[in-house]
């Protein structure tokens, strides 16, 4: 038997607005804001997936990928039946490309609007 269930996976960022926004764009979904005196939250319910939450991050430093001395922490693989109509629509949302030369593979690296990194990988 589990002790817990999963909840949610939050992203720390400096605009949770923002890149809830973005991940919807991606995934589907609406984001859904929340304040708590000087706290931000945004919750974003993905439709047939996980939910993701966004909280605001002062001093929020993006990770480096990819670089030993500086973990990236976690990444997101979001699975596209067609990889080059994926990567124009992430790009044109504000992704930036980390490692997506190689055409071949199963996988694109990218950065979100705030660093974190996400692969798009073919299903």
């Amino acid at each position: 038997m589990a002790l817990a269930k999963m909840g949610v996976v939050v992203l720390d960022c400096p605009d949770p607005r923002a890149l809830a926004g973005f991940y919807a764009e991606v995934l589907g979904g609406t984001p859904t804001v929340e304040t708590d005196g000087a706290d931000e939250w945004v919750d974003l319910k993905v439709p047939g997936g996980p939910a993701l939450a966004f909280q605001a991050a002062p001093g929020f430093v993006p990770p480096r990928w990819p670089s030993p001395e500086h973990s990236q922490q976690f990444h997101l693989d979001l699975v596209v039946e067609d990889m080059d109509a994926a990567e124009k629509g992430v790009l044109a949302l504000g992704a930036k490309p980390l490692d997506a030369e190689d055409r071949e593979r199963s996988f694109r690296v990218y950065a979100d609007p705030a660093g974190h990194p996400f692969c798009l990988c073919a299903c």
